[in-house]
């Protein structure tokens, strides 16, 4: 329970939170901490390392310090200083006992450093892993939202709600469309309309008159026939020169 209070912690820390345990912000969080703790990785390595190198910096020194002290001791003797010689025939010994001690923590440091750098190399190897591992969980933590949230979509929309609407709508429609279809078929059976299609007649009438008297006067339509005294009305002469519209002859009755 702590480690997931302190996990939790984290991640509110860290910015990246929206909800408590989101998985996604939680395993960015992982994220982090393993690449924070490359460098103390690193950082423990290279103290090794030094480590290493400090002792063969010191073996090197030593064994330069017993060569000098060999020569000494040489010289003493060839000078008759036998004191001198004793003295530091001591102080050799002693520099042969902490060079050996040195060389011991030295094989033991080249050892330890192989080990940290093939943890430091393992380490890596899985944060690299565990980095593609999480990357994979919060692709797939992205899906599972998305998907929730589509089923939450769906769940609130509710296509039975809205088809009586359509159905109402469907009847107004065809309701209107009757009632024109009425309106015009009462408008069109009225006296207004009837009038309208007999002005349309006579304008037809009248249009074929004078059709026919232009073509009597180019002589392209043979001229009406005058009917003989006693049996009718005598008809006023028919004017071919059409000089205007004025002198066009009137028009037939409709009734005729």
């Amino acid at each position: 329970m702590w480690n997931r209070l302190k996990r939790l912690f984290r991640s509110i820390f860290g910015g990246l939170i929206e909800s408590a345990e989101d998985p996604e912000l939680i395993l960015q969080q992982l994220i982090r901490d393993m690449n924070d703790e490359v460098p103390k990785m690193r950082n423990n390595v290279a103290q090794v390392m030094a480590t290493e190198k400090r002792l063969e910096r010191e073996i090197q020194a030593n064994q330069t310090s017993l060569t000098e002290i060999d020569n000494k001791i040489k010289a003493a003797i060839r000078t008759g200083h036998d004191d001198i010689a004793t003295t530091l025939i001591g102080e050799l010994q002693l520099k042969q006992r902490t060079l050996e001690t040195t060389k011991q923590n030295y094989e033991q440091a080249k050892v330890q450093s192989v080990k940290a750098r093939e943890f430091l190399d393992n380490y890596l190897t899985q944060v690299r892993r565990r980095q593609a591992e999480a990357m994979q969980l919060i692709s797939a933590s992205r899906q599972a939202q998305m998907q929730e949230k589509m089923a939450q979509t769906m769940a609130s929309f509710q296509l039975g709600d809205t088809s009586q609407t359509f159905d109402d709508m469907r009847e107004k429609i065809a309701n209107r469309s009757a009632a024109a279809e009425a309106k015009a078929e009462l408008a069109s059976s009225s006296l207004d309309a009837r009038m309208q299609n007999i002005d349309r007649e006579l304008d037809n009438i009248q249009q074929q008159d004078m059709l026919l008297a232009y073509k009597q006067q180019m002589g392209l339509a043979p001229a009406a026939e005058t009917p003989a005294l006693g049996e009718g009305a005598p008809a006023a002469p028919v004017d071919r020169s059409l000089g205007s519209v004025e002198r066009v002859p009137p028009t037939r009755k409709l009734n005729e």
